[in-house]
């Protein structure tokens, strides 16, 4: 069955190095993919005097490789009779030489090209004693340039990447609750008449703020009902003239610290241990705090079957109200990658996952194989060298700059 030839050196087996595409503040360093003259296996022929060659990149079954086929005055010659050198400059400034071998009417290249295909490209040819020949051409694959103000203008973020901790995390639903010790039924000492009201509903009072005035049935005298904790008075029933009974006139509540009360069910609880870590969103997925586990119910829930687990949280700023539903995201594994990039630097590329990195002002694309993840990382297990810097937000803007000049080949 005869194989199918691919050209992946885009623009550069394509184009001239020199001839570089500027469209504004943005370089686009490519041409169409029709700008060069085929042979007839597809590849880029190049020419000089009778001698001429053809360069492609073969992927059909294996990994993508070189193959090149020679001709004089245009006709097939053998592929022993000329020594061919092709030399790769990545835009790191990395370089790689691929030697050939004759196989069957072509000559083979050494070494598998890897992703992406996008670099400054020599090709060298010496048949028998002739002085060598030599051609030059850039292909920039998935490549584009942004000045750093227009960038940075576009909400373009760049992290390095490198270790990271994943964390398994398990999702459970709860409820903000007050700490029982922080609240405060506040009633009248002795029976007695209210003569005065001093807190306003739902207000905020220090501890020993005047609440009420109370003249005493026995003695007649009037004397101060006082807050005995800070807090924000949530239930407020005094009002002036009634008879104060057994039953609390003031609720206090003090939400500095609250706890988030998370169902687990069944399944879970082996999962859930004391201490572990927990992150509390709010019903817009929106971060709301973080905790630990510090109390697991002896008992379940007789409904549900579901066992209580509590956080307790700080809430100095008043953030998390009693009564509200939270998320919860408990960590219940933690494993350290060597490698890793955040989960909203990743963009689809041609068939690849990618990222794109950033070196000086050019942005190109970085062709990834991924391992595990979390809700925040993936794991890098190759196509990306550590302390990269890589588009970390915003990065289907670079895609789309990319896309609009056409800078990638065709598969």
């Amino acid at each position: 069955m005869k194989h199918f030839i691919t050209v992946l050196l885009v623009g550069a087996l394509l184009a001239a190095c020199t001839d570089r595409a500027e469209h504004g503040e943005h370089g686009h360093e490519t041409e169409a993919a029709d700008a060069f003259e085929r042979g007839p296996h597809g590849g880029r022929l190049l020419e000089h005097d009778d001698f001429s060659l053809e360069l492609a990149i073969f992927e059909s079954g294996v990994p993508p490789e070189f193959r090149v086929w020679l001709y004089e005055d245009g006709k097939p010659i053998a592929p022993t009779a000329a020594n061919v050198t092709v030399m790769l400059t990545r835009l790191s400034g990395v370089a790689t030489t691929f030697g050939f071998q004759p196989e069957n009417d072509y000559l083979r290249g050494n070494a598998t090209v890897v992703e992406p295909h996008s670099f400054d490209v020599v090709v060298t040819a010496r048949k028998g004693e002739s002085e060598p020949i030599e051609w030059k051409f850039a292909s920039y694959e998935g490549r584009t340039t942004i000045a750093a103000a227009t960038a940075t203008s576009m909400g373009v973020e760049v992290a390095s990447a490198g270790p990271a901790m994943l964390r398994e995390e398990l999702t459970l639903a709860g409820t903000i609750q007050a700490d029982p010790t922080r609240i405060s039924r506040v009633r009248a000492r002795y029976a007695g008449v209210i003569r005065e009201v001093a807190a306003e509903p739902f207000s905020t009072v220090a501890r020993g703020a005047l609440l009420a005035q109370i003249q005493s049935n026995e003695s007649l005298q009037n004397y101060p009902l006082t807050a005995p904790i800070a807090g924000t008075i949530v239930e407020h029933r005094a009002q002036v003239g009634e008879a104060t009974g057994d039953d609390p006139l003031f609720t206090i509540i003090d939400v500095s610290k609250v706890w988030a009360e998370l169902d687990v069910f069944q399944g879970d609880l082996e999962r859930i241990e004391l201490q572990q870590q927990v992150t509390l969103l709010d019903l817009n997925g929106k971060l709301a705090a973080t905790g630990r586990i510090s109390r697991l119910a002896p008992l379940a829930a007789h409904g549900s079957q579901s066992v209580r687990a509590r956080v307790v949280i700080d809430n100095a700023s008043g953030a998390l109200r009693p009564g509200q539903f939270v998320t919860a995201r408990v960590t219940v594994g933690e494993t350290k990658v060597p490698l890793a990039i955040v989960r909203s630097g990743l963009q689809r590329f041609r068939d690849f996952d990618v990222v794109f990195e950033r070196i000086g002002d050019t942005y190109e694309v970085r062709m990834l194989e991924l391992g595990r993840s979390d809700a925040t990382h993936v794991e890098v297990v190759a196509g990306l060298a550590p302390g990269a810097q890589y588009v970390s937000e915003n990065s289907y803007l670079i895609k789309a700059d990319i896309e609009k000049s056409g800078a990638s080949h065709d598969h």
